[in-house]
């Protein structure tokens, strides 16, 4: 897809978290908790092992001006965390639609911080979208419930391919509209 035009990515709050676009100086906290296998099986595109150069690419292509997704890292400094503990993507879909990703370090899991995160990006819709939608693997039940407890509504089951997995994995997937 061809986005004639990009703004400037926006920087937001949470009420523990700021959500800022990525630099070159997160290479290193992002490479640690992708190379963590947990965290690659949750997603379709991390593989595992962890290749050379995957996050200087993701990185290169989150600061491209014609990027065809905002990535924001969830900077945890605010609350005495972490500056990176975790990301959160929406991917250009077409008109006023979105695709929403995220994942968060292991450390983390079970505190709060996807659900805080998910509803803060809701509450502020950077894009500007009129639909955003979502799908988490059918084996993380706790992914799901995120989204449905930010509101949005189930819409079915599919598949997708996970790299880590090296597998098509079924997902639960899910859509919110403004």
């Amino acid at each position: 897809m061809k986005v004639d035009r990009i703004l400037s990515q926006p920087s937001f709050e949470t009420e523990r978290f700021l959500m800022r676009p990525m630099s070159v100086a997160d290479q290193g906290p992002v490479a640690f908790y992708l190379q963590d296998e947990r965290v690659a099986r949750m997603t379709t595109s991390t593989p595992h092992p962890l290749p050379p150069g995957a996050v200087e690419g993701l990185i290169t292509r989150a600061l491209k001006e014609d990027r065809e997704s905002d990535i924001w890292v969830i900077d945890g400094r605010a609350c005495d965390l972490s500056e990176v503990i975790g990301l959160v993507t929406l991917v250009r879909l077409g008109e006023q639609q979105a695709e929403l990703s995220y994942w968060i370090a292991p450390l983390f899991w079970n505190k709060g911080v996807a659900s805080e995160v998910v509803q803060g990006l809701v509450a502020q819709n950077p894009m500007s979208n009129s639909t955003i939608f979502a799908s988490v693997f059918q084996d993380n039940p706790a992914s799901a419930r995120v989204l449905t407890n930010c509101g949005f509504d189930y819409v079915g089951d599919a598949e997708a391919f996970s790299v880590a997995r090296n597998a098509s994995v079924p997902t639960w997937t899910y859509l919110k509209t403004f």
